[in-house]
C-alpha cells in the first residue's frame, strides 16, 4: 500500500478539489476550464511562446528567452485522455521543460474525441512529424516527450514511424503514459481509493469517446501490447498513488525485456502528472527529465 503523510495527503485532498473545478460534464466546459488553468499555471516570464498553424492543426513553440541549444528540439504531445487538453492546458508541462532543458518545445492540438476518435490522433501526430522533417529537422534531433493519453500517443507515434520502416527519433520521455485502454493493470484497484485525479468511471468515458468498437488491444491503441524491439531510449515517471501505476510498470517490463535503454522513476505518495503542480517534486522530477534529455543527446 502507498504510504502517504499527512502534507502529502492534504495536497492530495487540495489537488481532488481543483480536478473537480477543472472537470465538467459539459465537455466543451472541460476544454474552457483546462484552457484556463494552463493560462493561469503555465505563465513564465522566462520563456516566449509562438503560436503556428500546418495544414489545420494549431499549436505552440515555446522557447526559453535566452541563448539555447537548437540542434535538438522536443516535440510534446499533450495529455486529456483523448477528448480534452490542449498545447494551451499543458503550458503547465511545457514552459517547465524548456527552462530546465532550454531547448525549444512544439506541442499541437491534434483533433480530439469523440468528435474525432481514433485514429484522428495520430495521424495528426504524424503531420506534425513529417511537418519537422520539412523544417529540415533529422529524426534524431527530435526527443518525443507526453503526459497520459499524450504519452499513449507519442508511443503510438513511434510504433506507426516504425510500422513504416522510418528513423526513429532520438528518446521519448513519458509522464504517467495511458498505454492499456484494456486496464489490465492491478494499480485500477490497488489505487481506487488514493488517486486524487483518475477514477474508473473518467477512464472508461474516455476508453468509449475515442476506441469505442475499436480493438482495444491494438498497439496504436493500447501501445502496451505493441513490439519494442529497436525502440529509443526512453524515461518513464510515474506517481505511486494513481491507477495507472501499471500502465508504467508493465511498459517499463516488456521494454526492459526488449532490450530498449529504458529508466522509470515511480515517485512516492505522488499522484497522476503531478509534474504540472507548482511545487518543489514537480520541479525536481523536470531536472530529471532534463537530465535524461542531456544524457542521450551527447
Amino acid at each position: 500500500m502507498a504510504i502517504t503523510s499527512k502534507t502529502n495527503q492534504n495536497l492530495m485532498h487540495l489537488i481532488k478539489r481543483m480536478h473537480g473545478a477543472v472537470e465538467n460534464v459539459d465537455i466543451e466546459k472541460h476544454r474552457q476550464s483546462q484552457d484556463h488553468f494552463g493560462i493561469l499555471l503555465g505563465s513564465n516570464k522566462e520563456v516566449t511562446i509562438k503560436e503556428f498553424e500546418i495544414e489545420g492543426i494549431h499549436g505552440e513553440w515555446t522557447s526559453v528567452n535566452r541563448a539555447h541549444m537548437k540542434k535538438y528540439i522536443i516535440l510534446y504531445c499533450h495529455g486529456g485522455g483523448y477528448s480534452t487538453g490542449s498545447s494551451v492546458y499543458a503550458r503547465t508541462l511545457t514552459t517547465k521543460l524548456a527552462t530546465s532543458t532550454s531547448m525549444d518545445v512544439l506541442c499541437f492540438d491534434y483533433r480530439l474525441a469523440p468528435e474525432h476518435p481514433y485514429p484522428a490522433a495520430t495521424q495528426d501526430a504524424m503531420k506534425i512529424w513529417n511537418y519537422l522533417m520539412l523544417l529540415g529537422y533529422g529524426a534524431r534531433d527530435i526527443i518525443i516527450a507526453g503526459d497520459s493519453a499524450g504519452g499513449n500517443l507519442a508511443l503510438s507515434l513511434v510504433m506507426k514511424l516504425k510500422q513504416e520502416n522510418r528513423l526513429l527519433p532520438r528518446g521519448l520521455v513519458l509522464m504517467s503514459p495511458w498505454t492499456d485502454l484494456t486496464s489490465s493493470g492491478k494499480s485500477h484497484i490497488t489505487r481506487a481509493d488514493i488517486d486524487p485525479v483518475l477514477d474508473e468511471v473518467y477512464i472508461n468515458e474516455m476508453i468509449e469517446n475515442y476506441a469505442k468498437g475499436e480493438n482495444l488491444k491494438d498497439p496504436l491503441i493500447s501501445p502496451l501490447y505493441g513490439s519494442y524491439e529497436g525502440f529509443p531510449p526512453t524515461y518513464i515517471q510515474v506517481g505511486d498513488n494513481e491507477i495507472l501505476l501499471n500502465d508504467s510498470t508493465m511498459l517499463h517490463k516488456k521494454m526492459v525485456k526488449a532490450n530498449v535503454s529504458v529508466k522509470m522513476d515511480v515517485f512516492k505518495g505522488m499522484w497522476h502528472v503531478f509534474q504540472m503542480s507548482p511545487f518543489k517534486t514537480a520541479y525536481d522530477a523536470m531536472d530529471k527529465n532534463a537530465e535524461f534529455i542531456y544524457d542521450i543527446c551527447r
